[in-house]
């Protein structure tokens, strides 16, 4: 099979494809033909091994000292079962799905194999592989730090990156929940955040949102440049900071900060459920959440796909089409 690799830790010239032994599932796994994955942010951070503060030496015991232990990058994605091991009965061969692979990641390849019991789910209906695999981390991620941050109708929330896949799942979900969504981001994205609901747009490069006068009920941090010490000037009494790129001490602060304040910072990994996928599932088909595509690249130009994310400047997703030949083009 073909997947994308890299053995060294490095700019995005590191990632190449090269093919690799099919892997064969175990009695309690599926084996995935992979028809779409996501290049993320995250991805990105761990091909640099650029780690928020405070997590530089615990990344480089999970994922590799001098070199990456899991050599194939990717945390989600849409295919095809093709074939279960011996203990799996809730899914066939045929099944199309949709999972995240955890810390395992391995999703930039033609097959992986998953626990059936894992955080997959089924495809939702009337979704082509491309936007199914645009849906799942983007959505699961901004649908833990929601509920964790209690998000209730009539409240008011700030999105700062609100353009990214984080970004506009949490406005659809938010305005869904019955918030009202400021999104933070830059101009170009104006158009798109509006459409997904936002009722206010803050152009960062204009304006520092925590400077306002605004005040929030949350505010949800998908960049890591809102950290506590500015985000709780506009938060309001009890407000909630949801650091989805949390630094150490923004975790350590979510356990201390309830003894003196009423204000609250939500931090730390999101979970990855099979139900949370196919509630995500439930309100695409439903038209409530729709994923959001900047650019689909065949595998053969991950190189490229990297270099694209790592400008920062992504609308939603960017997708890996795993079936497209090397000449193909979006």
């Amino acid at each position: 099979m073909k997947a994308a690799v890299y053995y060294r830790y490095g700019p995005a010239d590191v990632v190449t494809v090269t093919e690799m032994q099919q892997p064969q599932p175990k009695p309690h796994q599926l084996l995935i033909r992979v028809h779409a994955a996501c290049l993320n942010s995250a991805d990105v951070r761990l091909r640099r091994l650029q780690v928020p503060l405070g997590f530089g030496l615990l990344s480089r015991l999970v994922f590799g000292i001098t070199a990456p232990r899991r050599p194939i990058l990717g945390a989600d994605l849409a295919g095809r079962v093709v074939a279960i091991g011996s203990q799996v009965s809730h899914f066939q061969p045929g099944d199309k799905v949709i999972a995240l692979t955890g810390i395992t990641m391995g999703a930039h390849a033609e097959y992986i194999c998953l626990d059936a019991k894992g955080a997959i789910a089924p495809m939702p209906r009337g979704l082509d592989f491309h936007e199914a695999a645009a849906l799942v981390f983007g959505g699961t991620t901004a649908l833990d730090f929601l509920r964790r941050g209690r998000l209730s109708a009539g409240e008011t929330i700030a999105i700062n990156g609100a353009g990214g896949a984080v970004g506009c799942a949490a406005i659809q979900l938010a305005r869904h929940w019955g918030a009202k969504v400021t999104a933070i981001c830059s101009a170009s994205k104006r158009e798109l955040v509006r459409r997904l609901g936002a009722a206010e747009v803050v152009d960062y490069q204009q304006e520092d949102f925590t400077r306002g006068d605004e005040r929030y009920d949350l505010i949800m941090d998908t960049q890591g440049n809102a950290p506590w010490a500015e985000s709780r000037r506009a938060l309001a009494p009890a407000g909630r900071l949801l650091a989805v790129c949390a630094t150490l001490p923004q975790m350590l602060q979510a356990l201390v900060l309830p003894l003196w304040q009423r204000e609250r910072v939500i931090a730390g990994p999101c979970a990855e459920r099979a139900q949370d996928l196919a509630e995500l599932a439930q309100l695409a088909e439903a038209g409530v959440l729709r994923p959001v595509i900047d650019r689909v690249y065949p595998l053969a130009q991950i190189a490229e796909a990297h270099r694209y994310v790592e400008q920062g400047h992504k609308q939603g997703s960017v997708v890996i089409d795993m079936m497209a030949t090397s000449t193909d083009r979006y």
